[in-house]
């Protein structure tokens, strides 16, 4: 368990640490709306589909969309890996916007392994996730095509839990608690002093209908670094954004029964 807790805490560093220095703050409310589903291809093969629809304001405005689409190979009951292709767009919003006119496109591939364990009745599941990136740059003060793509790497760090509010396990028609925290990494060319990327905390309220289906409803707490700082006083800003995060969890076994 100590293990877990240091892991965590280095990953909050950045967090705590981050009103040392005169930098600039961007507060935002967010509402996040995430689909997401592992559809079994066979006993060991499964296709991920995702979406993210990001809003800002309590949802009255865009910030972010994501589609993301791999395959997933279970290596045995605790080792599981994956890989694919990430869609993501970036809207203009914030007091200090990274966007200047039309949104920016980024598209990203990935390759994860994922670790799961368990302590009495908490699930812990840890995941380490490369990130291969190309953002892209519009011409014309961001109103005209995407004339640039800009190569960046990305080293992603999470670790979850769930816990049964019913019993020892989640079963069918059963509540449950859940929480993570997710650290972002940039390295290599293009990332320069801007090591630390993001960190996201979330934690609220899950409902199994099924092993296949679930929705969650968690409070999201997010400290994100920018690229670049602010072009008129050169000072590095930081979002720190909050706000709420609605999942849901669909599963279909194309895989057939034995």
């Amino acid at each position: 368990m100590k293990k877990y807790l240091c892991l965590l805490g280095c990953g909050l560093l950045p967090v705590v640490g981050f009103g040392q220095s005169p930098r600039l703050l961007d507060h935002n409310t967010l509402a996040w709306f995430v689909y997401s589903g592992d559809h079994q291809l066979t006993k060991k093969w499964a296709l991920h589909t995702e979406y993210q629809w990001r809003r800002i304001n309590w949802a009255r405005a865009p910030q972010q969309q994501l589609a993301r689409l791999g395959l997933v190979r279970q290596l045995s009951e605790r080792v599981t890996v994956s890989g694919g292709y990430t869609y993501f767009q970036t809207h203009r919003y914030g007091e200090y916007p990274t966007v200047p006119g039309r949104p920016e496109p980024e598209n990203r591939l990935y390759q994860d392994v994922s670790l799961r364990d368990a302590l009495g009745r908490l699930a812990l599941t840890q995941r380490l996730r490369l990130e291969q990136r190309w953002l892209g740059t519009r011409a014309e003060q961001g109103q005209g095509e995407v004339e640039q793509w800009e190569f960046q790497n990305r080293i992603r760090y999470q670790l979850s839990g769930q816990w049964p509010l019913q019993g020892p396990s989640v079963d069918d028609r059963e509540w449950y608690l859940n929480a993570f925290d997710e650290l972002f990494i940039g390295f290599g060319r293009n990332v320069g002093d801007n090591v630390f990327n993001q960190n996201r905390l979330s934690g609220g309220l899950g409902y199994q209908f099924t092993d296949k289906a679930k929705v969650e409803l968690n409070y999201l707490y997010q400290v994100s670094q920018h690229a670049e700082p602010e072009p008129v006083s050169g000072r590095p800003v930081f979002e720190i954004n909050h706000g709420f995060r609605l999942n849901v969890l669909y599963d279909l076994d194309f895989a057939g029964r034995d």
